[in-house]
């Protein structure tokens, strides 16, 4: 299982409309069939240059599916928000491969 990882940096004069817009986004880069799940996560470190950080992590099965991806569909899907939020929004994309999940045998309240 591989994570694309795409952390961006927000101007806050347009963090509400490009909020709306990455909620329609994710199911948009969903259905491409590529990725079997997104989170999308807010980063609660301060930036010096100010904004807000989010990260959203899409899981792809395969290293075939993330290439897959990025040869068919990756240009068209960034170029959209690219243009709309142009110099308002910075991105910066990580791979991730999963060696290993942990998970907790009880939930704790």
């Amino acid at each position: 299982m591989y994570i694309y990882n795409v952390t961006l940096s927000i101007d806050e004069s347009i963090h509400d409309d490009w909020l709306q817009w990455i909620h329609n986004h994710i199911p948009e880069v969903l259905a491409t069939g590529k990725f079997v799940s997104a989170k999308l996560t807010q980063v609660l470190v301060e930036e010096e240059m100010g904004g807000i950080t989010y990260s959203v992590q899409y899981r792809a099965k395969s290293r075939e599916d993330l290439d897959s991806y990025y040869k068919e569909d990756a240009d068209r899907l960034r170029t959209d928000g690219m243009r709309k939020f142009a110099d308002k929004m910075l991105a910066f994309r990580t791979e991730l491969k999963i060696v290993n999940e942990f998970f907790s045998n009880e939930v704790k309240n």
